[in-house]
């Protein structure tokens, strides 16, 4: 008869199971000592919403400085855009088009913003029911 007998083998590791079982939990967990910088990170800047609204007018608002909307036309939008992102280059401009305006108005918008060299720029848009 050549058959291995695997009964101690069982039995050994069964032992084992629970030797870990038991000594799991009063492991002692390491802690880490994380660096520490002299300057944290800037928190990110509030977005500048350009708003066309359904008569083709544009109103500027900066959320940074309250939620009022400030009527401009295309010449003193680029100004504003201009001065926001120079006094910070992460200065997000978002699009904000009514419903009924078209399209074609909306990118002329973005268009312009484009011409002026304004990078971050985005279409905002209200999430689906």
């Amino acid at each position: 008869m050549n058959e291995i007998n695997v009964v101690p083998y069982i039995d050994v590791m069964l032992v084992l199971l629970v030797i870990f079982m038991v000594t799991a939990p009063m492991v002692q967990t390491g802690a880490i000592n994380l660096p520490s910088v002299g300057k944290s990170g800037q928190p990110p800047v509030a977005p500048m919403e350009v708003i066309v609204r359904a008569d083709y007018s544009l109103s500027v608002r900066d959320r940074s400085k309250g939620d009022q909307d400030e009527p401009v036309d295309r010449a003193q939008l680029a100004r504003i855009v201009k001065t926001a992102q120079a006094k910070n280059p992460n200065q997000a401009v978002l699009i904000a088009g009514d419903r009924s305006v078209r399209y074609e108005a909306v990118l002329d918008v973005m268009d312009e913003l484009q011409k002026q060299h304004v990078t971050r720029i985005g279409l905002l848009v209200q999430p689906g029911k």
